[in-house]
């Protein structure tokens, strides 16, 4: 069974920094893309960054680019994701999602029956 925990969330003033880890289990963790998205109040959730750790390829939204940064442990089956510079408008549930590369082929492909989702973490940047 696929599980994904993720961890890391917390109350952080803006302009700081915040590292958030996905510990996966139950599949083939070089075979997966993993992805994190983000759900603020009273909006849907949207897509942050993501990996394919079968390649190493990584992709960015426009809202995070040069600020935060996605990394795979394949080893450790862990996926992070440093926050820098944060902005009240990071503020959010983060959640991290595994799919089989195989059916990957756009951060839309994790909404699909195939991608599996964390609990998700809290993140509050205060203004």
């Amino acid at each position: 069974e696929v599980q994904l925990v993720e961890s890391g969330g917390g109350l952080v003033q803006a302009g700081g920094s915040l590292r958030l880890s996905c510990a996966a289990s139950g599949f083939i963790f070089d075979d997966y893309a993993i992805g994190w998205f983000r759900q603020a109040p009273g909006k849907e959730r949207e897509g942050v960054s993501y990996i394919n750790n079968k390649d190493g390829t990584t992709k960015y939204e426009d809202s995070v680019k040069g600020r935060f940064t996605i990394s795979s442990d394949n080893a450790k089956k862990t996926m992070y994701l440093q926050m820098n510079s944060l902005k009240p408008e990071d503020t959010g549930v983060y959640f991290c999602a595994a799919l089989s590369t195989i059916f990957y082929d756009s951060p839309e492909s994790f909404h699909s029956a195939f991608g599996r989702w964390g609990q998700g973490t809290q993140v509050t940047v205060m203004s």
